[in-house]
């Protein structure tokens, strides 16, 4: 099955570098590492094949200072979320 997430970061730079499971949540694992970004909402879209349905979707994002982890919400078969 294809699970496919829009997400929506505050700043440019962000890279995309997979998935993983979390029990039965699905991980889409990103990161912003480099010194300099544009302060402008930067939106990705990314589809991947799982073979099982996940029973929530989060997005991780590591970045210099740190890191956060927020929930994607389900509307009409995609998965959407916002860096808080």
């Amino acid at each position: 099955m294809k699970v496919v997430l829009e997400v929506t970061f505050r700043m440019g730079g962000v890279n995309f570098r997979g998935t993983r499971w979390e029990d039965e949540n699905l991980v889409f694992k990103f990161e912003r590492l480099g010194d300099a970004f544009i302060q402008v909402l930067s939106s990705r879209r990314v589809e991947v094949e799982v073979e099982r349905i996940p029973s929530g979707v989060l997005v991780e994002l590591k970045t210099k200072e740190g890191g956060k982890v927020f929930e994607a919400f389900e509307r009409d078969g995609v998965y959407l979320a916002a860096e808080p």
